[in-house]
């Protein structure tokens, strides 16, 4: 996998790869050291406002290019972090006017505060280790359903008919998949 640059947009903020210098050393190790302390958590913050895996790329580089331009102080982790949403939510949204589209985004003092509680400590690492240890365990036509859904994005009708079952029956599948889901992963962040 590329390494993520800030001096180009096809990389993936996956990678923990380092960004190469090709600046200044002070600026470009402060700078270094910013996104690869915080460009996979930016990342999965825009995907989850909903942002495409190719765009979450492109605006998480121009949110670390808003920072070394503009009046970005670096202070404690958990500010730097709200600094950088803000940017990045705003780099968003500017994204979604310039295309008008119509996409209404949920309250943002109730998408900031479940952010937070899903990154915590370690930037999410350990939710999203508790997601896959959890969906590892789903078989049958929940694992099945789960895959179809959120993977191969299929519509509810469509699994129906993969599944042989009504689409009614697929809802009702995904929602107890859902919550059997969510209560696994709960305890697994609670041990």
């Amino acid at each position: 996998m590329e390494a993520f640059r800030l001096d180009t947009g096809s990389a993936h903020p996956r990678s923990q790869e380092p960004i190469m210098a090709t600046e200044t050393q002070p600026l470009q190790r402060d700078t270094e050291q910013l996104s690869n302390d915080h460009r996979v958590g930016v990342w999965r913050y825009l995907r989850f406002l909903g942002c495409s895996p190719e765009l979450a790329d492109d605006l998480t580089q121009e949110t670390f290019v808003a920072a070394m331009q503009g009046p970005f102080e670096d202070r404690s982790r958990a500010e730097t972090s709200a600094w950088l949403r803000t940017t990045a939510r705003n780099l968003y949204l500017g994204t979604l006017r310039n295309e008008e589209r119509n996409i209404v985004l949920a309250n943002p003092e109730v998408a900031e505060s479940v952010w937070t509680q899903f990154e915590r400590e370690d930037g999410g690492d350990r939710s999203v280790a508790a997601l896959r240890d959890c969906l590892e365990t789903l078989d049958g036509r929940a694992g099945q359903a789960v895959h179809l859904q959120y993977r191969e994005r299929k519509s509810r009708v469509d699994i129906a008919a993969i599944l042989d079952m009504k689409p009614d029956g697929v809802k009702t599948l995904l929602r107890r998949t859902r919550a059997l889901l969510k209560n696994c992963i709960q305890r697994k962040l609670d041990s």
